[in-house]
Parts: C-alpha cells; structure tokens; sequence
C-alpha cells in the first residue's frame, strides 16, 4: 500500500501577500487599503508568517514599520514573486480577444478630463467598449487587472508612463466672482473652495505667488473636486484650479483664471500602461495621447 506522508505545509499565499504589501508600502494601514483589508487583518497575516518562520520581519513603530534585516532580505524575491503572478493572470486574460478594455482614473479626471473625450474616442474604436473604475490611489499594473491608469503623479513614479499633461494650479472663478475681486483688487473677501484631495493647493500657490490668504478654517470642503468645480461655477466661491482639468470650463468662459501665474506642481496626468499592448489595447494608448481636447482628436 503506497504512503502518502503530509507534506510541510507553507503560510498561506494571501499572508504572503500582505507581507509583500506592507514590506512594499513600508504600512501596515497602506498595505490594508491596496488589498481591500482592515489593518488588523495585515497584521494578523504578517504575525502568522513571522510565527510559522521564527524570524521578526518587521519592526512596528508609532509611525509605521520597518523591516528588519529579515525582511529586507525577503521583500524583493516576494515582490518579484507577486509581479510574476500577475504578469501571468494577465497573459491568461489576454489570450482571449476582449471587446472590453478597462480603465482606472482619479475620480476627477475620469469626470472632468476623461469622459469630454470618450465620443471621440468611441467614434474612432467602433465595437470596443470601455469600463471605467474611479479610484483614490493608482493601481499596480503588474497587479491589478486594469488595462490603463490615468492620475495626476511625480512621472518619476511611473517610469514607464506617458505624460500627458502638467499639473499647474492657479485661481479659477464665474465671471461674476471674477468681477468682485477685480474691483476689489484681490481675493481676501471672497470665500475660498478647497477640495479635500488637494487640500494644500491654496497655501502652495499662495506661497509661489506672495499672496497672503484669508483664514481657511472654515473654508467649504470637498470630497470630490468636481462637486468644487460645480460650485465654482455656480459663484459659491474661489477654487483653485487644476489647468487640465478645466479645459472645458475655461473654455466656455464658465471659469476664469483670476491670476496669470501659474504654479506647477510636480505632478502629471500620467497614463500608465502594461509593458506590452498591442491590439484594440495599443489603439486606445495612442488615442488618449492624441486626444488632447474634450471633444477633438488632437
């Protein structure tokens, strides 16, 4: 009768992957909001590999964690590891023809750059149709099974990306407001927009420009700027304006700009991509880099 002995069991893969996250983020709070977990749960699944092994990986702080030497040692080969997985699901997935090609974006830019060019866009790719996914944070392409990224980050982020426009803010409002502060000869009576995502616009710029800024404190907050944009609109106030985002605002004259400097940021609206795309895929890349209008295709 043959034997069948129980084979050493190692820790199980997604107590891998939260090592490799939090490793990756150097967070155990970072790593819970990429993988869709609580915190509790990273650390558990990293207290379970650390007993299983014998060896600490990380060091906690208050501020977060380190890796120990340990850890160190392990984090690339896990990393390499996951990349690995994922460029396979991936291979898998694209060996079907896909009438679905997927995309992840800032929620502002899927609403105010991305959706005024999605006529063109259909027009020019007749047949293929396009998921769009907001989200806070990028994804990992070599993770994640979207097919393109597209969010305002240092392009240094993202070596492999395309720049598709710089991110320079300046003050934007209705003409009415513009008007006030005009003959006012400048922005302290006016209440200012602040967006929660970019909540340090007002004092970056502020500072660039040399302009002393009214109390913030009880500003109007936004969780979402195209919300901020509406109400920038409608005269509720001043908004700090993301130039590619309101290309078609600034257009229509529904927001003026209220300075002529303009303050770059560092940041780009990248477009990531997989490190190979070829078909309706690479089609839709080279679109979204010639379809520089909303509404046009270049």
């Amino acid at each position: 009768m043959a034997v069948a002995p129980p084979r050493p069991k190692g820790p199980a893969l997604n107590a891998l992957r939260a090592v490799e996250a939090a490793a990756r983020l150097g967070s155990f709070a970072a790593a819970a909001e990429e993988l869709s977990v609580t915190p509790g749960a990273i650390s558990q699944h990293v207290k379970a590999v650390e007993a299983w092994s014998g060896v600490p990986l990380f060091r906690r702080r208050a501020q977060g964690v380190d890796l120990t030497e340990a850890g160190a040692r392990v984090a690339p080969v896990l990393g390499a590891a996951f990349d690995g997985l994922g460029e396979a699901t991936r291979m898998i997935r694209e060996m079907k023809p896909r009438a679905t090609l997927t995309i992840a974006a800032l929620p502002s830019v899927a609403q105010l750059w991305l959706s005024p060019r999605l006529a063109a866009i259909r027009a020019a790719m007749p047949g293929v149709k396009l998921s769009i996914t907001a989200l806070e944070t990028a994804p990992n392409l070599r993770r994640d099974l979207f097919d393109l990224s597209l969010f305002p980050r240092d392009p240094a982020e993202c070596p492999g990306g395309l720049v598709l426009a710089e991110d320079e803010i300046f003050p934007v409002a209705a003409p009415v407001v513009e008007a006030r502060v005009r003959a006012a000869g400048g922005i302290g009576a006016e209440t200012l927009l602040i967006d929660e995502s970019w909540s340090a616009d007002w004092p970056d710029w502020s500072n660039a420009a040399g302009v002393t800024l009214p109390d913030l404190s009880d500003a109007p907050r936004f969780s979402l700027y195209s919300l901020a944009v509406a109400e920038a609109e409608a005269g509720a106030g001043v908004l700090m304006g993301h130039g590619f985002l309101l290309e078609a605002q600034l257009s229509a004259g529904t927001l003026v700009p209220l300075s002529s400097r303009r303050h770059p940021t560092g940041r780009a609206l990248v477009l990531d991509r997989p490190a190979r795309a070829k078909g309706d895929l690479a089609r839709l890349i080279g679109l979204l880099s010639r379809v520089t209008r909303p509404g046009g295709a270049g």
